[in-house]
């Protein structure tokens, strides 16, 4: 018996700057089982809060061996996604991963419906996403932020500056 298919689309006219971002926790070491599934409901609760711009948020697994766990979230707008990576929780959950993964490796893809596209790979090893196919550079500089790595702007502080996360580079040369 046939099937017929109810084929259906969106009218993302009212969204003229959503963005969409695929974030991922990978267990890189056993001791990592503990983080990930400490950050679950976390981000759950995060986002039942329904920050300002938070359009969606949907939770999906990647792989069981190694455990690969994911989120997809769709933001009204660039601007709100930036002002809530630079609130409380999240602010403090980025600056104990960035000292400390936990066991963990984290990467997100970021993409603009105006344009853009940026992404981060922390502590992850495999080619996976963009890494699988564009050239891998050390994050600094323009690139060291996404709205720099997405080629926007945005005035906030970032969470962690440069040489909070890699030190002085003057004392390094001298090293």
């Amino acid at each position: 018996m046939q099937t017929r298919v109810q084929r259906q689309t969106v009218d993302l006219s009212k969204y003229p700057d959503l963005v969409v971002i695929y974030l991922g926790m990978r267990v890189n070491r056993i001791y990592g089982i503990k983080t990930l599934f400490g950050f679950g409901p976390k981000i759950s609760s995060s986002a039942q809060a329904q920050p300002d711009g938070l359009l969606g948020h949907e939770v999906f697994i990647f792989s069981l061996f190694p455990m690969h766990a994911g989120i997809r979230q769709y933001w009204r707008d660039l601007d709100s996604l930036m002002k809530w990576t630079r609130s409380d929780p999240h602010k403090q959950w980025w600056q104990q991963f960035l000292k400390d993964s936990g066991g963990t490796g984290f990467w997100h893809e970021t993409y603009l419906r105006r344009g853009g596209m940026e992404a981060i790979y922390d502590d992850i090893a495999p080619a996976i996403g963009f890494k699988s196919f564009a050239p891998v550079i050390r994050a600094v500089g323009p690139m060291f932020g996404a709205a720099g790595r997405a080629g926007k702007e945005f005035v906030g502080e970032p969470v962690m500056s440069e040489k909070e996360l890699y030190g002085d580079p003057h004392q390094q040369d001298a090293a």
